[in-house]
């Protein structure tokens, strides 16, 4: 087993580990997002009680209760683009997975002799390859899609 593929296969191992351990710290993230929507959601409706049922307060009451629910209003809407972001990981991780395993794919049927290669082979290998011109062009989207994102934010 020559040391290049071993090489190869320690780093597609530490390369998988990395993807795992992303999409646990995503899934958490997301997990406290949900969280804290609804607490913004339990506060929002309290306030709104408030504004809709304390009309003899005063103005400056009445203010502070808005003022208060436009601040949780723009901490829903950052948490809501937050999550957006995390879904677009996701989804990165996962074409950045499903590349990998082409990668592997591709390598083993390339590595094989020409004079060893059944047409088989050799129809599989294109097809794999039409795959993983495929997969690039979904991840290249997802960064287009970002990019935007951040554009449109700044």
């Amino acid at each position: 087993y020559p040391t290049w593929k071993r090489t190869l296969a320690r780093r597609a191992r530490e390369s998988q580990m990395k993807r795992f351990c992303k999409a646990q710290a995503i899934q958490r993230r997301l997990e406290e997002i949900e969280v804290k929507f609804r607490e913004l959601e339990q506060q929002g409706i309290k306030l709104e009680k408030l504004l809709r049922e304390e009309n003899e307060s005063p103005a400056d009451q009445h203010t502070q209760w808005t003022n208060q629910l436009l601040y949780l209003v723009q901490k829903k809407n950052n948490l809501m683009s937050e999550e957006s972001d995390l879904m677009i990981a996701v989804q990165e991780l996962k074409l950045e997975e499903q590349q990998c395993q082409l990668d592997e794919k591709l390598r083993s049927y390339m590595n094989k002799e020409d004079t060893l290669k059944t047409l088989e082979d050799e129809k599989a290998e294109q097809e794999i390859l039409k795959q993983l011109v495929e997969v690039v062009n979904k991840r290249n989207v997802l960064i287009q899609l970002q990019e935007e994102k951040r554009l449109s934010e700044l």
